[in-house]
Order: C-alpha cells, then sequence, then structure tokens
C-alpha cells in the first residue's frame, strides 16, 4: 500500500510539473535568463570589436550615481508618478462610481469612460500632440477665445512634463476603472440597506464601509500603477523624446536611448538593475505590509 500512495504521489507531482511546464519555460526565457544576464552585464564595461568587455565591479552604479542626468531622470519620474498615481486612481473611482449608478444611458457612459485605453500608445500620442500643437492645437485654440496666447506645451521645461502627465492620466483612468467597476459590483446592496437603517449618511457609508471593500482593488491598481511609471516609453517618442533639455526624460526612455542609441549597454544594464531592485522593494512591501493591513482576516 505504501508504495502505491508513493507512486501515485510521484505521478500527481508530474502531472503538476507537466501543467506549470510551460509558463515556466516562457519564464525562463523570456524573464530569468534576461534578467540574470543584464545583472551580470552590468559588472562589465561596454565592450568593442579591439577593446573586450572587462569585469569593473560597481563602476558603472557609480557613474550612474556621480551621472547628474541619473539625478533629473529620477526626479522626473518621481514627479510623474507622484501626480499619475493618485489622480489616475481617484479619477477611476469616481468615474466607476458614476458608471455603477442607475443612471440613464449607462452603457455608452463606461464605454466612453473605456474609449481611451482601447487606443493604441502610438495613437494616443499623436492625438495629445495635435491637442498641443502651439497655436493650432485644440488648446491653443480654446484659449485664443479667451484672449490667452498660444503656448508651446511640450516645448518648455516648465510645462512639458506636466503635458505628458495629462496623457497619460486620460489613458490610464479608464482602464482602472473598469477593475473598481467590477469590484463595486461584488458589493452587496443589503450592506448599503444596513447602513440606511442604522443612520449612516452617504459620507459616512464610503468612509466606513464602501472605501474599506475597495482597498484590496486600489492595491492592486497602485501595483499596477506603480510599475506603469516606470515603463513608459511610447508616448515619449511621438510626444517629447526625452526633451526639452531632459525635462520629460524617464527611467525606461533613458535606458533604451543609453542602450540603443548611444550604445553604452553596461550602463543601461546597471540602471535596469537599479529598476529591477526597486520595483523589488515595492513587491515585498506589498506582500509583507500592504495585503496584512488591506484584507480582513
Amino acid at each position: 500500500m505504501d508504495q502505491i500512495a508513493v507512486y501515485q504521489k510521484r505521478r500527481q507531482s508530474l502531472y503538476g510539473w507537466m501543467l506549470a511546464a510551460p509558463a515556466l519555460i516562457l519564464l525562463t526565457i523570456f524573464a530569468f535568463i534576461p534578467t540574470i544576464t543584464t545583472v551580470w552585464s552590468s559588472f562589465f564595461s561596454s565592450g568593442t570589436a579591439r577593446l573586450p568587455a572587462a569585469f569593473n565591479g560597481l563602476d558603472n552604479y557609480a557613474d550612474l550615481i556621480n551621472d547628474p542626468t541619473f539625478w533629473t531622470v529620477v526626479r522626473n519620474n518621481a514627479v510623474y508618478a507622484g501626480v499619475t498615481i493618485p489622480f489616475s486612481i481617484a479619477i477611476a473611482l469616481a468615474m466607476a462610481l458614476w458608471a455603477n449608478a442607475s443612471i440613464p444611458l449607462r452603457g455608452i457612459v463606461r464605454g466612453a469612460y473605456f474609449t481611451p485605453t482601447m487606443l493604441p500608445m502610438i495613437a494616443a500620442a499623436n492625438i495629445w500632440l495635435f491637442f498641443y500643437t502651439p497655436g493650432l492645437g485644440v488648446i491653443d485654440s480654446i484659449a485664443g477665445l479667451f484672449g490667452i496666447a498660444p503656448t508651446n506645451w511640450l516645448g518648455q521645461p516648465g510645462t512639458a512634463l506636466w503635458a505628458v502627465i495629462v496623457v497619460t492620466i486620460w489613458k490610464e483612468a479608464g482602464f482602472f476603472m473598469i477593475f473598481y467597476l467590477a469590484a463595486l459590483q461584488t458589493i452587496p446592496p443589503d450592506l448599503k440597506e444596513a447602513a440606511a437603517i442604522e443612520g449612516a449618511g452617504r459620507i459616512t457609508y464610503a468612509r466606513r464601509v464602501l472605501f474599506p471593500l475597495l482597498m484590496p482593488t486600489t492595491a492592486f491598481i497602485f501595483i499596477n500603477a506603480l510599475i506603469n511609471s516606470v515603463k513608459l516609453i511610447d508616448h515619449l517618442f511621438i510626444l517629447t523624446k526625452g526633451g526639452p533639455n531632459n525635462a520629460t526624460k524617464l527611467v525606461l526612455y533613458w535606458i533604451w536611448e543609453m542602450a540603443f542609441a548611444y550604445f553604452d549597454r553596461s550602463h543601461a544594464a546597471a540602471m535596469t538593475t537599479l529598476v529591477l531592485l526597486a520595483l523589488g522593494a515595492v513587491a515585498v512591501f506589498q506582500f509583507r505590509v500592504l495585503d496584512r493591513r488591506i484584507h480582513y482576516r
């Protein structure tokens, strides 16, 4: 009997590994091996045909830290993430609450909110490039009706990053709304009725019942928004190409520029490693701290 139990256990284990094999193979080829290769390359100099790559330890990281562009990119990305994440989440929640209410043409409202998400990144960037065109764009045309002079929104260091932020919020809010809308539809209506019987108003119900129940969804959206904030590159190609004067240069665009425009693969690998470490720290914070505080156990 013991041999039969061992055989069945081994067969079940084999079935489990066979089911997991496709995902493990894909992750190994497209995630694990590139990650290990990138980290290893960050400890070597950029090789050429005459001068092969040589091990230089942490010199690539030291070069990054001593580079003023590094701190400009970090500051830009911090401002970009610090504005886009909370505003995207707040607007997405407001849109979901409205789209979930009993209003006329609710399906059309939901479709209108979700439309920016369905547009390809390049198409959305080109639409906003027309909006931002100095003197001819939609924004300056409307501002001209009130006597406001045309503004080069994407050509000035003071406004370029904020213009890109507006595009991102417009693009992501509708996507995040879908998650909030799905979460709202799982909340039993009995809770609202019970709160009304207890004399709780809308604000009290939202603060004590609705928002706490939406916290797992908010945490999920927050993590996705944070990841999106360090991988923006499509919009920058069309809108600003990192300019003017590095005012809109973000992390992923700078990595691409170092690796494929300047062929500085070693420093690009070092910057990628730093990004992976930062995202890893966020993941640890999510699983060790955030999940314990937002889920009822």
